[in-house]
């Protein structure tokens, strides 16, 4: 999971305040300012101690807004709505980088926080979205398809994660190390397929995939990786990893029963294909996710296999409005997945992450990037004209 979220609704989702849809490409700062700033895009610049707006209050409907990171840190930035639940996002601006941000919001009170050093609650300004937007365009049926295939596809994920986080639960309860060491990534698999659903609840993830050093001040310490810390540093179970681990069935079910709730929309689909694919380049291709249990391949292939199902479903209309990008899509998908066959072993499980070797994790962070740029373009070519 991402390290820095404190509250997340990742941009997958459009939440009951907004609507939104990103979509990013990215370039090196040239110097050169906004041709219209009362009328065009909103202007974001980003340093390490500011985080500037052009303008605080636009329309509903379509927002561009215009990054650049003038600072000297990697940055990030957020829209966040009511309770810090995330319309949209954009991480990973380099220093002396523009992104262009697109969205779809709805009105209402927001704020845009820039997140200098991609860490903490970000530097702050309220922005006002006003009820004067435009009509929206008409439905294309093949993407409110895409959508409700899509919501089926992330309630049969956490339908088959529960018996699979019972059963590591029980051999857990149990003190059985060596079966809950073997179902502990098998627990994760559907979670990690549709990360950015199980993100946007955003009281669930911080008790189910929080990382030790991704703790906020004062947060208890409970899920997966707590779990995993004492199964394989550890090498024991104790009473208190028995109760967290009946603890995370009782979350992982309150995940499964939101899902049908969630307003999932089409340019939120190709936003979280992509998240998934910055997950991957984040916290898997690092080492970071799994450190203990070493099983980041298994969460990395759930990723990409997440972020693929996403884009097949997207991809009638994507094939249609740019079928170059298709093309390259469905190229870069095949290369990924068949570079991910080549550490699968015969019982289904992947290679240790802690044998792969620096160029092996080199050729791993290549493929992903090499998906991810194409990828951050997805969103584009969904957009109802």
């Amino acid at each position: 999971m991402s390290a820095r979220r404190r509250s997340v609704a990742a941009a997958f989702l459009v939440l009951a305040v907004a609507g939104a849809g990103l979509v990013g490409c990215s370039k090196k700062d040239d110097g050169k300012g906004s041709a219209d700033a009362a009328s065009g895009p909103v202007q974001v610049t980003a340093t390490d101690d500011k985080c500037e707006l052009s303008r605080t209050s636009f329309p509903a409907g379509h927002v561009e807004f215009a990054v650049a990171n003038k600072g000297g840190k990697t940055t990030e930035v957020y829209v966040y709505g009511e309770g810090d639940r995330i319309v949209t996002e954009r991480e990973n601006i380099g220093p002396g980088t523009k992104v262009t941000v697109n969205a779809e919001i709805k009105a209402g009170s927001y704020e845009v926080a820039c997140k200098p050093g991609m860490t903490g609650d970000g530097i702050r300004r309220k922005i006002t979205v006003t009820a004067a937007g435009a009509t929206a365009p008409a439905a294309d049926e093949r993407l409110t398809r895409a959508v409700a295939d899509y919501r089926a596809y992330a309630q049969e994920q956490a339908d088959a994660t529960i018996p699979v986080a019972e059963q590591f639960a029980a051999a857990v309860g149990a003190g059985d190390l060596e079966k809950a060491k073997a179902l502990f990534a098998p627990s994760r698999t559907g979670w990690e397929r549709t990360e950015p659903v199980a993100e946007s609840f955003g009281d669930i993830d911080p008790k189910t995939d929080t990382r030790e050093d991704a703790l906020e001040d004062g947060q208890q310490w409970t899920g997966w990786h707590r779990i995993e810390k004492s199964l394989w540093a550890d090498g024991r179970i104790t009473d208190e990893d028995k109760a967290l681990a009946a603890q995370l069935v009782t979350d992982l079910k309150d995940w499964q029963k939101r899902i049908p709730s969630a307003e999932i929309t089409p340019t939120g689909m190709a936003n979280g294909a992509k998240e998934l694919l910055d997950e991957v380049a984040k916290n898997k291709i690092t080492g970071e996710e799994d450190r203990y249990s070493h099983t980041d391949l298994s969460d990395f292939a759930a990723n990409v296999e997440g972020a693929r199902q996403a884009y097949e479903l997207l991809k009638p209309v994507a094939a249609d409005n740019d079928p170059a990008l298709s093309k390259t899509l469905d190229t870069e998908f095949e290369k990924i997945t068949a570079l991910l066959a080549k550490y699968r072993t015969a019982d289904g499980t992947f290679t240790p992450y802690d044998k792969i070797t620096e160029d092996q994790r080199k050729t791993f962070s290549d493929a992903v990037n090499s998906l991810g740029e194409p990828l951050s373009k997805l969103a584009a070519a969904v957009v109802t004209k």
